[in-house]
Parts: C-alpha cells; structure tokens; sequence
C-alpha cells in the first residue's frame, strides 16, 4: 500500500467515495469546518472559487448574493454536484468543472475569495496548491480553509505516521502539521495569516484565513 499521495490514488480514492461521500463527509464531524468556511466566504463576498467542491454538499448554504465557481480533480463527484445544482436551482453556482487544484486554469486575480474544506492535505503537493489559491485569488481578497492540522511530535504524531499508508489510499493525509502551513506563510511576502480557530472534533481541525496583500 502506498505511503504518498499521487494524482491517480486521489482520483481512484474519490471514485470510491462518490456514492457515499454525503453520508459521510456531510455529517457532524465536518459539518462545523465547512459551516465556518462558507460563513467566512459570504462575509467577504463576491466571486468565490470552493476548490475541491466534491458532490456539492456546501454549495446550498453560500448566500444567493454572492456568485460561487466550483472545481474538483473527481469527474464522479461534480457529476452529482451538477445534479445537486439543478435539482435544487441554485442560480448563485455558476460554474463547476473538473479541475486540479495545484494545476487551476482560471486567470490570475479572478475571485473575491478562495475556499478549500479538507483539500489541502489530500493534494500530492499541498504548497503547489496553496500557490495557486493565493495566484487566482484577487489583491485584498481571502484565502478560507478548514483543515485537519496533525500533531508536531508525540504519540498523535507517531499514530499518524504509522497509520499513513492506508490514510493516503482513502485519498488524504492525517500527519500535515501546522509547520507546513508556517513555511508556506514564510516563503511569500503577499499572503498575512487573518485568523487561525481550532475547530471539533478534539481540536483536530482548524479554520485558517488568509489575506492577499493589495501590494
């Protein structure tokens, strides 16, 4: 079993999630991160990009003023988020596509906002990713995550260490500590740190806002 995560192995992994990804990403445990993240999104407004938009869950609850783009790397996932859109007419989506998040093909300075819930740490490269965030999102616009942050050292970490071939083959990480988040930060002179809230369960989890300076 592999002990990385490669394109191929995410788009395999969320091929197999599709048919119950609302049941189980939709509930409790991660329904607090995504509720906060598009609370987040609609407080800045405007044109907001949700990378990793899965099968739609979120796209219901972004207030109808603003105007939403989708993109996820699963063809199985947007086919049934495109369904959720038009069974539930939500004229503010307009626009889901299949697309890579460290790889995305819309123009620099094209959204108001940025969201990625649980994205981050299932991409093969995260930075490369959060690059691309911070390239599309506009001059004095925000960048919203929720995501789980593993442990810096101890026994969580080593749990997550030694759990991590069979986490990367349901398609994410769990050992993705706050470090990586802090070099990112260190290596660009455009992007402040707004606001970093741990989030249930346990703590595990954090909301994280990122400004792109006007500069």
């Amino acid at each position: 079993m592999r002990a990385e995560i490669d394109e191929v192995g995410v788009k395999k992994a969320y091929a197999r999630w599709a048919p119950v990804y609302d049941l189980v990403f939709g509930g409790t445990l991660f329904d607090r991160g995504r509720r906060a993240a598009i609370e987040a999104a609609d407080r800045a407004g405007g044109t907001i990009l949700e990378v990793g938009v899965g099968t739609g869950i979120s796209l219901s609850d972004y207030s109808p003023n603003n105007r939403v783009v989708g993109v996820d790397l699963s063809e199985h996932m947007l086919r049934k988020a495109k369904a959720r859109v038009s069974e539930l007419a939500l004229t503010h989506v307009v626009q889901l596509e299949v697309m890579d998040a460290e790889h995305l093909s819309f123009a620099d300075a094209s959204f108001d906002v940025v969201v990625a819930t649980y994205v981050v740490s299932t991409c093969p490269n995260p930075e490369a990713a959060l690059n691309e965030f911070a390239r599309v999102v506009k001059p004095g616009g925000e960048i919203v995550l929720a995501n789980r942050v593993g442990a810096e050292a101890g026994l969580r970490r080593k749990v997550e260490e030694m759990l991590r071939p069979v986490v990367c083959w349901l398609g994410w990480r769990l050992d993705f500590p706050w470090n990586r988040f802090a070099d990112w930060l260190a290596s660009r002179n455009d992007i402040l740190l707004i606001e970093r809230r741990a989030m249930p369960p346990f703590n595990h989890f954090s909301l994280l806002r990122f400004s792109k300076s006007l500069r």
